[in-house]
């Protein structure tokens, strides 16, 4: 069984309760692991500042390792930097927060077998049960805002946006997955029950 792993971390709703539903599980998150763009040392999909995710693994008390890398090199840096953090932490597994895109589970299965390591998806259910997700992470008094949209799908207007029961209601309103599973929008989260502190107001 899986006892220690690296988390690959974006920041966001689903990489903090993914990490959340980790511990709960009592597994050793021994890292997290980040990827930034070489050409602007923001994060990969979410567009986030580094020191906005060191600020993050600081509160958790957790080491972050970031991977700087570019499209053509990106699951080779992937896998390279798994197996360091393999040397480094004795870690036998990494974790990832996706939920139900088999294209993406597919790929992390992969990238950790190079690395000869497992691959754990901690928050993985059906499509349908994504809308409880959100509500969990809620419930759980995280404390999120939206931070990018994707402007084809949800309102630009989103952005800044606290995750909230009001926001609950929206979402359920717009035709997309509540929790963003396909990049419909991505959030920062600054406090809840992974946090040692809260990171701002």
């Amino acid at each position: 069984m899986t006892k220690k792993v690296a988390l690959s971390f974006s920041g966001g709703k689903d990489s903090c309760l993914a990490l959340y539903q980790l511990q709960e599980q009592n597994i050793d998150v021994a890292c997290l692991v980040t990827t930034v763009w070489k050409r602007n040392q923001q994060t990969v999909a979410h567009d986030e500042k580094r020191d906005r995710i060191k600020d993050q693994a600081e509160s958790f008390n957790i080491p972050v390792h970031f991977i700087e890398t570019d499209f053509d090199t990106y699951k080779t840096d992937f896998v390279e930097t798994l197996k360091e953090l393999k040397r480094l932490f004795a870690i036998d597994g990494v974790a990832f927060g996706d939920i139900y895109l088999k294209g993406h589970r597919e790929w992390g299965e992969e990238v950790a077998k190079e690395a000869e390591l497992k691959a754990f998806y901690p928050l993985w259910s059906k499509k349908a049960d994504a809308l409880d997700l959100l509500r969990e992470f809620v419930l759980l008094d995280f404390k999120a805002e939206v931070i990018k949209v994707d402007a084809t799908k949800l309102p630009q207007e989103w952005v800044g946006r606290r995750l909230d029961e009001a926001f609950i209601q929206a979402i359920m309103q717009q035709d997309v997955c509540p929790m963003g599973e396909s990049g419909e929008y991505h959030t920062t989260v600054f406090d809840g029950p992974v946090f040692r502190y809260h990171l701002r107001d």
